[in-house]
């Protein structure tokens, strides 16, 4: 398996806190997808969690060499649980994983932590098999 991008991201937990106090849904809606926001909204501080995947967002773009733009929108980017191992992985919309094909990128892995202050998030591209 060939890695073809990777690409790494942080983010200021309080900062989030402040874009969420400022501009609440119509930040999230424009950012994150439903399932995100039910999973986020249902931890005890959802900040972190909205900062863990924003960053995943913004890695995943880095990764692909693309950055956000008119072939990866935020929504295009989604991050999902493992239903047995809790794992982070990322589902590409129709047109993101078209994307994806056409370039010949394959499986996204991604690793996600964070601490009190910040969130990260690291992606990795690979060779489609």
């Amino acid at each position: 398996m060939k890695i073809i991008g990777t690409g790494i991201d942080i983010v200021e937990i309080e900062r989030m806190q402040q874009v969420l106090a400022r501009w609440d849904r119509a930040f999230l809606n424009k950012v994150f997808l439903p399932a995100e926001q039910a999973y986020c909204d249902s931890r005890a501080n959802p900040a972190v969690h909205y900062a863990g995947r924003f960053a995943v967002k913004e890695a995943v773009s880095k990764a692909f060499g693309t950055g956000m733009g008119p072939h990866l929108g935020w929504r295009d980017i989604e991050t999902v649980r493992n239903a047995s191992s809790g794992a982070p992985s990322v589902k590409l919309s129709d047109n993101a994983a078209q994307f994806a094909r056409q370039r010949g990128i394959g499986p996204i892995h991604i690793s996600l932590s964070h601490t009190h202050h910040h969130a990260v998030a690291h992606a990795i591209i690979t060779e489609e098999e």
